[in-house]
């Protein structure tokens, strides 16, 4: 009898452990600021789509000319594609930020709706996705940078050109750029804001300027055959420019600084999601519609298609400096979501408190801001991370899998919980959304999906460790 009530009672602990690691964080708790230190309400809408369409834009000068490759002039179809897959998800984005008006994105969601350890493993993916997003970005500034240096005469020993340790090669511009970047971030909200918007607004003009300088030079021949590569061309091809549309979600990091979060957010995303999908297609014709698609650079598609349409200086100029503001803004706010990850975790006590310290004068999370800056930095200076780009995609997708999962589960767990905006057609955009994404992501590498694993384990230990044992939900109140 002892040993059966010990056995008895061991499955009863087992039951209450599982119960416990998928216990859900209350909407209310989400939503009650005194329970931590609280960020400045500094941002509106127009705000909130800069910072979306910062981390978006930029995308779309390493996806441009590898997309073309892959499915020839039927890049323009994959960026139609990927805009709907992420159509889906923002629409359910929006729903979950209209309830949940704090910062956190996908962590905060997952915490409400599908339980305290599919939030960590969401959370533990953002804090990788925004991290590692800044890295390669940094290099890709640098590469723009040293092509305008070059053009005034300017060219940095072949030593401090990239990353690439292994040589003794350093990339001493993507460091510094990140390190200035971080400072920036560090210094608030509406500062880094504020500087965003203006490089957003000149991302844009460069957009339109190439725009207005190619268009007349389209030529029919180019753009046939459509798919020379085929369906596989095209959606290997969707599954590769979908990185150009990371960072809508970027807004509903942002969520705890906005004036109005229930009403803005919403609309950042969507206009976010919106304009950089109509930019992406006009400029993908344009690209592949002025030469023969197998002649574009990976890395600097808009610029061969500028020189090819025309031998002005002042356009190349224009087109080059619009790639060194499209790669700045993608730092600034991938920076910007990755800290706020950390400080939303932290003050669920999944992370230690210090994570989520508050400077007194700046009023954001600037000592873990100086810290990510410098790891970056090193990772940006030292190492290739071009083919980790990857990963930010595996990471996102599986974010964004979860959120379109999520506003489901919520929607019939909790059929009358107040939403302020509700996703349209919600059975058709939640699966529709998680079935696109899961799909893309079968797509992806062997050994992209080792790194994550890896990468993963190490997240589920920190959380067996720590977060499980000290979180607010079993802390301060039993699980529901």
């Amino acid at each position: 009898m002892q040993i059966v009530g010990g056995a008895t009672r061991q499955q009863s602990g087992m039951a209450l452990a599982v119960k416990g690691i998928f216990a859900r964080q209350p909407l209310a708790w989400t939503s009650r600021e005194a329970d931590g230190p609280t960020l400045r309400r500094t941002l509106g809408w127009p705000a909130l789509t800069a910072i979306g369409l910062g981390t978006m834009l930029g995308g779309i000068f390493p996806t441009l000319g590898a997309g073309a490759h892959a499915a020839g002039p039927g890049v323009i179809l994959a960026y139609v594609l990927s805009g709907f897959v992420s159509l889906c998800v923002a629409l359910c984005y929006a729903e979950f930020a209209s309830m949940v008006p704090v910062a956190g994105s996908a962590y905060t969601y997952a915490y409400a709706t599908l339980g305290e350890v599919v939030a960590w493993v969401i959370g533990w993916d953002l804090i990788l996705e925004y991290g590692l997003s800044v890295a390669p970005t940094a290099s890709s500034w640098s590469a723009y940078a040293q092509q305008v240096l070059g053009e005034i005469g300017i060219k940095l020993p072949v030593w401090l050109q990239t990353g690439a340790i292994a040589s003794g090669q350093i990339d001493v511009i993507a460091a510094l750029i990140v390190l200035a970047i971080t400072l920036l971030v560090a210094v608030g909200i509406r500062e880094s804001a504020n500087v965003n918007g203006v490089l957003v607004v000149f991302q844009i003009f460069t957009m339109i300027v190439f725009i207005a300088a190619t268009i007349h030079a389209v030529h029919g021949a180019y753009l046939h055959p459509f798919a020379p590569q085929g369906f596989h061309g095209i959606v290997a091809s969707t599954a590769l420019v979908f990185y150009a549309y990371i960072g809508f979600d970027t807004v509903t990091v942002a969520s705890e600084e906005a004036r109005d979060p229930v009403r803005h957010v919403p609309i950042g995303i969507l206009l976010a999601l919106v304009i950089g999908a109509l930019l992406y297609v006009v400029l993908a014709f344009c690209t592949v519609g002025v030469m023969p698609y197998q002649k574009l650079s990976e890395g600097a598609a808009m610029l061969d298609a500028a020189q090819a349409a025309t031998r002005s200086p002042l356009i190349f100029w224009i087109v080059a400096l619009g790639g060194v503001a499209g790669n700045t803004t993608v730092m600034v706010t991938s920076l910007l979501g990755q800290i706020r990850i950390f400080y939303v975790m932290a003050r669920d006590r999944m992370l230690p408190p210090g994570v989520a310290k508050i400077h007194p004068r700046f009023r954001t999370p600037a000592m873990m801001t100086m810290i990510t800056g410098g790891i970056v930095a090193v990772l940006a200076a030292l190492l290739p991370l071009s083919d980790l780009l990857d990963f930010v995609n595996i990471g996102t997708l599986s974010a964004f899998a979860i959120v379109c999962a999520g506003v489901l589960v919520l929607r019939i767990l909790q059929p009358h919980a107040q939403r302020p905006f509700r996703a349209p057609l919600v059975w058709l955009f939640t699966i529709a959304g998680a079935a696109s994404c899961l799909f893309l992501i079968t797509g992806l590498s062997l050994p992209t999906w080792i790194r994550f694993g890896v990468w993963f384990v190490i997240g589920l230990a920190i959380y067996a460790i720590y977060g499980y044992r000290k979180s607010r939900l079993r802390t301060l109140a039993p699980p529901p």
